[in-house]
């Protein structure tokens, strides 16, 4: 889909947003804040992996993780029930935040109701685009995190990660998934973890 006035003016005012961010992350020599770098991974993992994704959710992908650093895990119970709330208090939050933006540009209630229901991951697995979404999600996640990540936790814990990614996904974005450039400690986790 061709980018908009409005969708350009969205990024800008999203990126702004998560411009903010404190952490930042080094990519390819340039540092960026790290909320914006995720941003951008998400907006071009969408358009490599979905080239038609509508103008929704393109704006969904773009503020996924909205100023996601003001609201910090380690504010909640370090267990599961406090991991999971902290995942659903954020989910509300980046809806309301990217409300707001969307709002003050000028789009319809229609569109924002939208970008909210897939910020808030409803109808998953009925919902074309908030499957989608979380396609890209996972992908980004397997592409440019899953590696440290694998490196700070035990194998086990892991390949329960790896497992649960998987379950969310579509076969288009197994597919997808097998086919990244993984290190190949990476591919052979991923292997072992859907049992391949």
């Amino acid at each position: 889909m061709a980018i908009t006035d409005k969708l350009h003016l969205a990024y800008r005012l999203f990126d702004e947003a998560n411009g903010q961010d404190p952490n930042t992350e080094e990519y390819k020599g340039k540092a960026y804040p790290k909320e914006v770098l995720y941003a951008i991974r998400m907006t071009d993992k969408l358009k490599e992996f979905a080239p038609n994704a509508s103008e929704t959710l393109l704006l969904a992908a773009r503020c996924q993780h909205i100023r996601r650093w003001e609201i910090p895990r380690e504010t909640y119970e370090m267990n599961r029930a406090g991991y999971l709330k902290w995942r659903q208090d954020l989910k509300k939050f980046h809806a309301q935040k990217a409300a707001v933006i969307l709002r003050g540009i000028g789009y319809s209630k229609e569109t924002i109701d939208s970008v909210c229901i897939l910020l808030e991951k409803k109808q998953l697995k009925k919902n074309q685009d908030t499957q989608t979404l979380e396609d890209v999600v996972c992908l980004v996640f397997l592409e440019f995190y899953f590696e440290s990540f694998a490196q700070k936790h035990p194998e086990e814990k892991t390949l329960e990660i790896l497992q649960k990614t998987w379950r969310k996904m579509s076969e288009k974005g197994r597919s997808a998934a097998l086919a990244l450039p993984l290190t190949p400690e990476s591919l052979q986790l991923v292997k072992k973890a859907i049992g391949e």
